[in-house]
Formats: structure tokens, C-alpha cells, sequence
């Protein structure tokens, strides 16, 4: 179940769809977040069948898995897996009064209710299990006890199977440090050309009217790309790939990038330690500048360059039903991979090479 099917969430659905035989797949379109988080689950009760053969419910953690079970106790008999792309413990917010408590309550709820918790990173785990206790806090009083250690033991990591969807510009992806640095390296008079790729929200930061101006004879491409080709030719045609996010839990913009032949900038934060070198990594708005400043005066540093990222995580993961099971096997590794491997013919694969 997918209530915001789009990007990420949309690929990873359709590639269990592509590697399970005979799974049932419901969705609903990746608009309006906030009331998919709220409202979909009264949905899904109504729309998913009762079926006898279903012995799996895999979702992402925008559904209030807690209130599908209660309002469908056949689905509750069954193996829940919740799969946490992001999580809202820490998500980032402009101000800490627009923090919506009740998104990260009820992804609590969920895992309370779930049989497996799956993560894409390690560091989506641990801020999200560390979150709990100084989250419950802001209850005012006879507040639950002892919540991530209910939890912990169903977490596991398993990192994301990399393809290539489109990336998105929102503010958590700190635009304004981006932009800012670009502007210096204009000043400077260095010679560079840059490409901003993605969609258009409603609420699009002012910095990026106000870059589109001031970077205009810099800019290659600027917007959504409409063919799946030219975005990775973009990529493929380009030097260097740098992120300011100050939100990733796993940076499948990054690796996609990497993967066409860019040389990763990331901060030294979030998700990109567990995935990067120390080389690609930098601690202030100072060290990016600097970083391609030097890059811009020898691109060659940057095209002889062969990025080796940290290898993730090969798991072998085994879902028990009584008498049947499943193997999930997911691999995620450094460098171009092609997998073979000689697996029994009921075993389910998932691969992402990346």
C-alpha cells in the first residue's frame, strides 16, 4: 500500500510489484501529503478487499497503519512490514510551532502495530528511535513509557534499491546555501555552468526566482525534465553534483548522480557519512566554496576522477508464515554492479544496481 505513489515511494512499489508474483498493489496519487498521512487509511479500509490469500502487508510509514488494522482485522492477522523512506520525528520545518504532532505520533503507532520495521538508512533509523522519548515529551502529562525499546527490536536496515526517478526542489534541501554559493563563485568570475532539475511545488523557496536571474547566463537547464533520457543525460554531462540538503535519510539523487559520473559535495551530515568518503564530505558553507572554487579552476580533478562511495548493505531477510516463507533478498552496493546469484525458485529477489 502506497498513499502517496510518486518518486521514490512510486519506484520502490513498482519493483516489488515487478519481483513478487500475484501481489495486490493500492495506491493513491503523490498529491497533498498531509492528507494522505491523515485520511488514507479510512480509505485503503474501504477500497482493499477481503482476500484469504493475502499473507503480507507491506506499506510506507505516510500510512496510519495503526487505524487500517483496527478498521480491518483481517489485515491486522497478516505480516505488517513498514517501510520508513523519511520519518517525521526529525523531519525538518521552517519553524518548530509548524511541527504537526500527530504525523510523528502516529508513525509510532504504526511500528507498535507492525511485525517488521524497515529503514532505508541507518541514519533514518537512529534519528527516529533516539526522537522517540524527547518527542513524547511534548505530551503534557501521563505520557507512554519504554516505546523504542518496544520497537528497536523489529527495525531493520535495508538500504534503498537505487533507479533513477526525477528529484524535487524543496526548502529542506536548503536552496539558499546552494544559491548563495554559486553567487560567490560568480563574483569571483569562475567560469561555470550549472542545471537546477526538478518539479515545481506551490511553495517554491524565493531564492530560486531571485538565482534564476542572477545565474542566467550560468544556467543549462533549469526545471523538470519531461523524458527519463535527458535527465540522465544531464547527469551524464555534468562535473559535479552537490547537495546542502538539511534533510536526507538516504540521498537517491546523489548516488544517481555518482553513478552517471559526477564527483559528490555533501554535507558532513544526515545520511551521506554512511555512504561517502571523507573526501567528498564538507563541515561548512566555507569548505563547499572553497571545495569548487578549486574544481572550477581544474574541472579535470573532477572528470579524471573515479568517486568510490562506501559499500551499503547486502541483506538476506526472512519473513516466516507457518509452513511457507519468503527470502527478501535486497542488495545495495558501491560501483556498477551486475548481480547473479543462484537463489531457490520461490525466493522473491529485489537488486538495485547501483
Amino acid at each position: 500500500m502506497s498513499p502517496f505513489y510518486g518518486g521514490s515511494h512510486k519506484q520502490l512499489i513498482d519493483l516489488l510489484k515487478e519481483n513478487i508474483p500475484s501481489c495486490s498493489v493500492f495506491t493513491l496519487p503523490a498529491k497533498k501529503w498531509h492528507w494522505r498521512a491523515r485520511t488514507s487509511a479510512l480509505f485503503f479500509s474501504q477500497t482493499v478487499p477481503t482476500c484469504s490469500s493475502y499473507r503480507v502487508l507491506f506499506s510506507s510509514s505516510v500510512l496510519n497503519l495503526c487505524e487500517l488494522v483496527s478498521l480491518r482485522p483481517d489485515l491486522a492477522r497478516l505480516k505488517k512490514v513498514l517501510y520508513f523512506h523519511e520519518n517525521q520525528l526529525v523531519y525538518p520545518v521552517r519553524k518548530s510551532q509548524d511541527r504537526d504532532f500527530q504525523y510523528g505520533y502516529n508513525e509510532v503507532l504504526s511500528c507498535l502495530v507492525s511485525d517488521v520495521v524497515v529503514f532505508n538508512s541507518h541514519f533514518n533509523m537512529d534519528s527516529f528511535l533516539s526522537s522517540i522519548l524527547p518527542f513524547m515529551k511534548k505530551i503534557p502529562d501521563h505520557r507512554p513509557k519504554d516505546l523504542a525499546q518496544q520497537i528497536r527490536p523489529k527495525c531493520v536496515v535495508m538500504n534503498y534499491p537505487v533507479q533513477f526517478p526525477d528529484v524535487s526542489r524543496e526548502h529542506d534541501k536548503n536552496p539558499e546555501l546552494f544559491f548563495n554559493t554559486l553567487l560567490r563563485l560568480k563574483e569571483k568570475l569562475l567560469d561555470f555552468h550549472v542545471s537546477v532539475l526538478g518539479e515545481t511545488f506551490t511553495d517554491v523557496p524565493e531564492i530560486f526566482s531571485l538565482a534564476r536571474v542572477s545565474l542566467d547566463s550560468n544556467i543549462l537547464n533549469w526545471g523538470f525534465l519531461p523524458s527519463k533520457d535527458h535527465y540522465l543525460q544531464v547527469l551524464c554531462d555534468a562535473d559535479v553534483v552537490v547537495s546542502t540538503a538539511k534533510h536526507e535519510f538516504f540521498g537517491v539523487a546523489m548516488l544517481e548522480a555518482v553513478h552517471c559520473g559526477c564527483f559528490p559535495l555533501c554535507p558532513k551530515a544526515l545520511v551521506y557519512p554512511e555512504i561517502f568518503p571523507e573526501q567528498y564530505l564538507y563541515s561548512t558553507p566555507e569548505q563547499l566554496c572553497k571545495r569548487l572554487q578549486e574544481l572550477c579552476r581544474r574541472p579535470d580533478l573532477a572528470r579524471e576522477h573515479i568517486t568510490m562511495v562506501t559499500p551499503l548493505c547486502f541483506v538476506a531477510f526472512l519473513f516466516s508464515f507457518g509452513s511457507q516463507s519468503v527470502n527478501w533478498f535486497w542488495f545495495c552496493a558501491g560501483g556498477h554492479l551486475l548481480v547473479l546469484l543462484d537463489l531457490p525458485e520461490d525466493t522473491v529477489s529485489v537488486f538495485a544496481d547501483i
